[in-house]
């Protein structure tokens, strides 16, 4: 008896660790439908993947920052079923919040947020006998975090929502996990930006390939949150103990020096 194709559904897809969920999907034979922003960019990731894998692979350009392409993309699944989510989309904006216009502060909420939690209701919709989902959250959510303070938040809440709706689902065949990474060596700002913490940031970041991985083996064993790297644990435990007053005072005098828009 022939099973139901199902397909894994990635979005950020052409981003740094969107494109290495792809590439690990792929090479264990997935079927895939990648979204982004950028359609050249989507096909060129498609040509790649069905010459090096021979896998199928959907694509769909959409921003997920609006709802209308949201919808669209929804649309565009047909009557496919989908057995993975991973929401790897997001945008890291860097400045202090009375830089901010109020464009912004909703194109980083829906961006980080709203778009991740709107793509779980579609997948749960299409969900296949069992379904996976992949939130990647972020260790700058742990704590409130001046001059990153929108994006922090905004992480925050979606490690919170993926822990309820994890509750929520547990036996409905839906395994929800939330991720935080510390930083991962993707685009140059971010390479120069881990080079600049010395030490610190060379035990903290992991590559994009193997927080896919150690992401993927995570939802399939159903945790409810991981924290990927043994530094980055440490140092959850380690801080734990530290004052708040003490932390906000560190982490303002660390970021109100960095400043970056989204791309």
């Amino acid at each position: 008896m022939q099973t139901e194709k199902t397909y894994a559904l990635i979005t950020g897809a052409t981003g740094g660790l969107g494109k290495a969920f792809a590439h690990l999907l792929a090479e264990r034979g997935d079927a895939l439908f990648l979204t982004g922003r950028n359609r050249e960019k989507l096909l060129s990731l498609q040509t790649e993947l069905t010459k090096r894998f021979g896998v199928d692979v959907q694509i769909f350009a959409a921003d997920l920052t609006q709802e209308r392409d949201r919808a669209a993309l929804n649309q565009s699944l047909d009557n496919k079923r989908l057995h993975l989510l991973v929401n790897a989309a997001g945008a890291d904006i860097q400045k202090g919040f009375e830089q901010y216009s109020q464009e912004k502060i909703a194109f980083q909420c829906r961006a980080n947020f709203e778009g991740a939690v709107s793509m779980c209701r579609y997948a749960i919709e299409r969900k296949a006998k069992r379904l996976e989902i992949i939130n990647i959250s972020s260790v700058s959510g742990i704590y409130p975090m001046p001059y990153f303070a929108i994006y922090s938040a905004a992480k925050a809440a979606l490690t919170s929502f993926s822990i309820a709706l994890r509750q929520e689902l547990k036996d409905k065949g839906v395994c929800v996990t939330a991720v935080l990474p510390g930083a991962m060596p993707t685009r140059e700002d971010v390479k120069k930006q881990i080079e600049g913490q010395g030490l610190w940031g060379k035990l903290a970041a992991k590559s994009p390939e193997w927080v896919a991985a150690y992401a993927l083996k995570a939802v399939r064993k159903n945790k409810r949150k991981v924290i990927p790297g043994g530094w980055n644990k440490a140092m959850r435990v380690f801080t734990a103990w530290i004052p708040l007053s003490w932390k906000l005072h560190f982490i303002a005098k660390r970021w109100s020096k960095i400043s970056k828009d989204a791309f």
